[in-house]
């Protein structure tokens, strides 16, 4: 296992969103999503004087990023932690505000490229799919155990699979013979139960499928749906927070989430708008920003990349 096949997405961009906030003497940033590293190695060397809080699931991932982070020695902190779990983390650490924090949503490259995580339908691999292997259920499981209605509506609603109907008649029939361990299996099957019209647009057929089962398996959306909220709540005035995401599910919870930040909510009609209901963030991209022409044909995994920013302007309302 290398790291340099490890290639962060929009890295330069994320650093300049982020500098304003993290220049200044005693900052702290929190990277939510450390993986391997490539981001939080960036931050701590282009910002000598700031401190790194960063989280993980995956204990591999820990292990690694930790090797690669100890010349930075204690200005980097490295927690076991679902990052909704972010102000738990900065509670313990005595941290009541941070000044920059950045999310990076994408499959880490170790776990798309460890062959036995069962992340990636090009190559068979056990149908793990779990970015902390040692809690919750595995993606054969989901596959094996849940009621069809509910694999429908895992595969529409997380997969935005239109066939959802047709894989899961087939995965049930198919279960039923023997239960699902491995990736192969799966993806001949979708193959299989694709009408021609559906193979020939957007890629390898199982690929939304493979995306919906592995969001359902580490609760992503929900973890995402609490997570960004209280990762603007952490922010000092003037701090920044930046999020790399990389599907529609994920770019419009986290677009939902700083627009309702950015909105003035006073009543219509009052002659003096009191602070209370002006916005409290600040939006640092105008929609989303996508990675340049170059980025992607030098890194494939950035292409969908979608980058929103934005920065703390003023303390909650009491």
């Amino acid at each position: 296992m290398t790291q340099s096949r490890h290639v962060p997405v929009m890295l330069q961009r994320c650093l300049d969103m982020l500098a304003p906030a993290l220049e200044r003497p005693g900052a702290v940033v929190v990277d939510c999503t450390l993986g391997l590293g490539g981001h939080s190695e960036a931050l701590l060397s282009r910002f000598p004087e700031a401190r790194l809080v960063a989280l993980d699931r995956d204990k591999e991932a820990l292990r690694l990023s930790g090797e690669r982070l100890a010349p930075f020695g204690d200005r980097a902190t490295l927690v076991h932690a679902v990052y909704d779990e972010l102000p738990d983390v900065l509670d313990r650490l005595d941290l009541p505000r941070v000044q920059g924090v950045l999310f990076d949503l994408g499959v880490s490259s170790m776990q798309l490229d460890e062959a036995d995580r069962g992340f990636a339908y090009a190559q068979d691999a056990p149908l793990d799919m779990r970015m902390d292997q040692t809690s919750g259920i595995s993606a054969a499981e989901v596959l094996n155990t849940y009621p069809p209605g509910e694999l429908v509506r895992i595969l529409r609603a997380y997969g935005e699979e239109k066939q959802a109907k047709r894989i899961v008649s087939a995965v049930v029939r198919e279960r039923d013979k023997e239960p699902f361990s491995n990736s192969a299996r799966l993806v001949e099957l979708i193959r299989d139960s694709l009408p021609q019209a559906a193979k020939r647009t957007g890629g390898n057929p199982a690929k939304r499928t493979f995306q919906a089962l592995r969001i359902e398996v580490n609760g992503e959306l929900t973890v995402l749906e609490r997570a960004i909220p209280a990762a603007v709540t952490s922010l000092a005035v003037g701090g920044r927070i930046a999020v790399l995401s990389y599907h529609s599910l994920e770019d419009r919870l986290v677009k939902q989430v700083f627009a309702a930040g950015a909105a003035n909510t006073a009543p219509p009609g009052l002659p003096v708008v009191p602070e209370r209901y002006q916005p409290r963030l600040k939006l640092l991209t105008r929609g989303a920003e996508l990675p340049t022409e170059e980025e992607v044909a030098e890194n494939r995994r950035a292409a969908p990349a979608r980058l929103r920013g934005a920065q703390r302007i003023r303390e909650d309302a009491e």
